[in-house]
């Protein structure tokens, strides 16, 4: 059975239950499953040390989780129009796979929750596309074949799946955001199937 990583980080709740979604998806596509990681908090104190294993929730993700895995859903709530610092950390870390080319020709995808309507998810989509492609990883979006992408009026981009939680993190996730992370996983799942069967 083949494996898409789900890898995210967040601080409401948003991007976590988005996460699932998008495995939910990805667990459409038969012969092939999804494996949920999340990453650390980064402490500004650097005496302060995080359990390897988080007391509640997604295992924390290790470079073997991308190395394994035919494809990546990756997910971070929107910081200034930019993924967040715990999902920038650890993707710095990723020089070893970079350097024997791990991730070249593996299918990837990206979703975000903003606080507001204009509040960068577009943007924090597409800087975390960047690391991911000098990886050489073949990004996924989202076609406006799938009609929650044009009758949305919370989230939803081509260029992945967002969410618009409000100033407070307290909106939940929109039926038509719903659709999209579905929609975002199960396309990744097709397109990492194909791109591995070429391999």
């Amino acid at each position: 059975m083949s494996e898409i990583l789900v890898l995210y980080y967040s601080q409401g709740g948003a991007v976590r239950e988005m996460a699932q979604l998008i495995a939910r998806g990805v667990q459409s596509v038969d012969g092939i499953t999804a494996r949920i990681r999340t990453v650390p908090k980064v402490s500004a104190n650097c005496e302060a040390t995080e359990s390897d294993i988080p007391s509640t929730g997604d295992p924390y993700a290790e470079l073997q989780d991308l190395e394994e895995c035919i494809g990546v859903a990756l997910g971070s709530p929107t910081r200034f129009g930019n993924m967040a610092a715990p999902m920038k950390y650890f993707l710095d870390g990723t020089t070893s796979l970079w350097l024997k080319g791990a991730l070249s020709n593996k299918a990837a995808a990206v979703f975000t929750s903003t606080g507001s309507m204009h509040g960068g998810n577009e943007t924090t989509l597409l800087t975390m596309m960047l690391p991911l492609m000098h990886h050489g990883m073949i990004m996924v979006g989202l076609p406006y074949s799938e009609p929650a992408l044009s009758a949305t009026t919370t989230g939803g981009t081509p260029y992945g799946a967002s969410h618009i939680g409000g100033t407070m993190d307290d909106k939940p996730i929109s039926d038509d955001e719903k659709k999209l992370c579905i929609a975002l996983g199960k396309r990744l799942a097709e397109t990492a199937l194909k791109l591995a069967r070429k391999l």
